[in-house]
């Protein structure tokens, strides 16, 4: 295969009316993760690349239980059956997720990762602080942030090369993630803006903390990685990675007028994004049930 190319950004619709897509509760699918087969650097053999969606999953776990605690801190206040019933459907997939990612964390930790560690610092970073020290509105605010930047990832990351030189069941992975992220990218915004009656202020914010701690601690644990790889940390090995994501063509610079729209007074998740690579996933998805073939159909190959 020839090498995957920065990711292109989504593109941004917007419509008087704008497209959503149903909330499906799918049950994790198996994806085969508990085999050691699957290579270290499963993302086109490059260390860095492999080891920044390593560093996400290890984040997932129990940024997904946040996430889910802060929306259930308003769901008592809602009334409109339609969204008590997106609320329902969207902790059903970040449990789903977190499960699934479990398992992922599993083949970390016999990498020698210390996931159990890393998980517990979030935690306590999370739980012990965030939601002891900060008020349910603000981490709501940081959850509806953190979802909009995990949609953006989704609609991008299968919109480019990204993802075609990963090993497939990998790619499945992030696939199955990023087509439920897109089906509930605005739940949590809702709730912040409908029901806990979260002001611009704290919308923007949150957004400025989300977007400065997730990739600080994507990094960090990336850090580690290298350690435990016996790689080490060399200026080499992040000057190339950082320049794949803060580029003039990179991952991230590229979404930056995207992720900048969440500062508009009159942002909505969809308002924002094509459904180019949903489609493609859903429809292969529908034919049988095959995580595998969804994930190669949304990757293009």
């Amino acid at each position: 295969m020839g090498q995957a190319q920065p990711a292109a950004a989504p593109q941004t619709t917007q419509t008087a009316q704008p497209e959503r897509k149903t909330i499906q509760p799918r049950k994790g699918p198996d994806f085969g993760l508990q085999g050691d087969d699957i290579p270290r650097y499963w993302l086109g053999g490059d260390p860095f690349k492999s080891r920044f969606f390593d560093a996400l999953s290890c984040l997932f776990p129990e940024g997904e239980r946040f996430f889910i605690a802060c929306v259930r801190d308003f769901r008592d206040r809602i009334d409109d059956p339609e969204l008590q019933a997106q609320v329902r459907d969207f902790i059903y997939q970040e449990g789903q997720h977190g499960q699934v990612h479990k398992q992922y964390n599993d083949r970390l930790g016999r990498q020698g990762i210390a996931v159990d560690r890393i998980i517990q610092q979030q935690s306590d970073v999370l739980f012990k602080f965030m939601r002891r020290k900060m008020s349910k509105t603000y981490t709501l605010g940081q959850t509806a942030a953190a979802e909009h930047v995990t949609a953006l990832m989704a609609h991008s990351f299968f919109d480019s090369g990204v993802m075609r030189e990963a090993d497939p069941r990998m790619r499945a992975v992030f696939a199955w993630h990023a087509i439920e992220e897109i089906e509930h990218k605005a739940v949590a915004f809702d709730v912040f803006r409908d029901i806990a009656g979260g002001g611009y202020f704290t919308r923007a914010l949150s957004m400025l903390q989300v977007a400065i701690t997730f990739p600080l601690h994507t990094f960090m644990i990336m850090r580690h990685m290298f350690r435990v790889d016996g790689i080490g940390n060399g200026p080499r090995l992040w000057l190339k990675g950082l320049w794949w994501l803060y580029g003039p063509r990179g991952v991230f610079t590229r979404l930056l007028p995207h992720f900048l729209v969440y500062f508009k007074p009159g942002f909505h998740p969809w308002k924002h994004g094509t459904m180019a690579t949903y489609d493609k996933w859903q429809a292969a998805y529908a034919q049988g049930g095959d995580a595998i073939a969804a994930g190669n159909a949304a990757a293009g190959v």
